[in-house]
């Protein structure tokens, strides 16, 4: 089996039966070797119900199930039931997005942006960007017509109170400080109640990430390159999970890696076949986020679309942007940035549209 999600199955029947409890795997929705020998040994010797019948039930279940639920198998007077307790979701998305910031042109005004690139959504779904080539970083408050520059704005230029060409922002949701990439000045930056300190200097940073202890991960692409799984070449966005691993967009190497906590080298989880837009392939990727389940969101910058991969398998789906370059709400032009909200919603920084899109899960 590839990769694995835990369901667990628990068989209910009448007294005359033992109750029993399996904490078995599926993989795309395919019944694991485990279970059927587990079938095989405990069920075919069933007077109730046959192991052919509760297996094809089983089957048939876990194709079908979208959400958590109670189904009743009936065979002659005995009565089994299979509760499916968890199961994987493999989101659906929109395909015509809502714009929730920009979308008004290229330029400085409030209400514009000028060549996005990061975002950062925060437990509230205020909406945090990184505003390029406008040298500031802009929060766009849920739910309302209120914006404003929260950092830089003051042209560009290494005083403490400005940005050069900021390319992501990240919140320390435990001190409510706000940490930019500021890749013009190669610095990465800490706003803090309009004070300014810099946490790393001399730096060709673009990405950010912090994990769940707090510690910051920045990608420096100017430091060396190369093809390897112990290289990278021009590293941009980055994500790291729960398990500290750290997932990075290779941009120049038209691939996404991931690198496991103390790991010497990554391994490849998206791409790396090359350029181009077959399923298998990306181009010039760069912004990356992973799921609860571990699958892996890529903005696929220069196809113009959102790609979602399963670690170990040899190729992608396309999950938005499936209708080529363009500037209507279904299309997409060089993404960058991605973000979730606490609802599943995908966000993407629509670079070439300087704009930003919210695809709303399907329920």
């Amino acid at each position: 089996m590839s990769r694995f999600h835990p369901l667990d199955f628990r068989l209910m029947a009448m007294s005359q039966f033992q109750v029993l409890a399996l904490l078995c795997q599926t993989a795309a929705w395919t019944i694991s070797s485990d279970l059927n020998q587990f079938l095989t040994q405990q069920l075919a010797t069933s007077q109730a119900l046959s192991r052919e019948v509760f297996e094809a039930q089983i089957v048939a279940l876990v194709e079908q199930m979208q959400t958590t639920t109670v189904a009743n198998v009936k065979n002659t007077d005995q009565l089994v039931s299979l509760v499916i307790l968890s199961k994987p979701k493999f989101s659906k998305y929109k395909q015509n997005a809502i714009t929730v910031a920009g979308g008004d042109g290229q330029g400085p005004q409030l209400y514009q942006l000028n060549r996005p690139t990061g975002i950062f959504i925060d437990k509230e779904k205020n909406i945090f960007i990184a505003d390029y080539w406008n040298d500031r970083i802009i929060e766009w408050k849920y739910n309302a017509k209120e914006r404003k520059i929260i950092a830089g704005g003051n042209g560009y230029g290494n005083g403490m109170n400005q940005l050069n060409n900021p390319t992501d922002v990240i919140i320390d949701q435990q001190n409510h400080s706000i940490i930019i990439a500021d890749r013009g000045n190669r610095r990465v930056i800490q706003w803090l109640n309009q004070k300014q300190q810099i946490l790393i200097d001399n730096i060709d940073c673009f990405g950010l990430a912090m994990d769940k202890n707090g510690f910051l991960y920045v990608s420096n692409c100017g430091n060396g390159e190369g093809d390897e799984l112990s290289q990278l070449n021009y590293p941009t966005f980055i994500f790291v999970d729960e398990d500290q691993s750290v997932y990075v967009s290779d941009t120049f190497n038209h691939r996404v890696m991931k690198w496991r906590k103390d790991a010497k080298e990554g391994i490849v989880v998206a791409g790396g076949n090359d350029q181009g837009r077959n399923l298998n392939q990306l181009s010039e990727p760069q912004g990356v986020i992973v799921d609860d389940l571990g699958q892996i969101y890529v903005a696929d910058y220069g196809n113009h679309r959102v790609m979602r991969w399963c670690e170990e398998k040899d190729e992608g789906e396309i999950i938005v942007g499936e209708n080529g370059e363009g500037n209507q709400s279904n299309q997409l032009n060089l993404p960058t940035g991605l973000c979730f909200d606490d609802e599943g919603n995908l966000y993407v920084v629509d670079w070439g549209n300087d704009r930003i899109q919210k695809f709303e899960i399907i329920v």
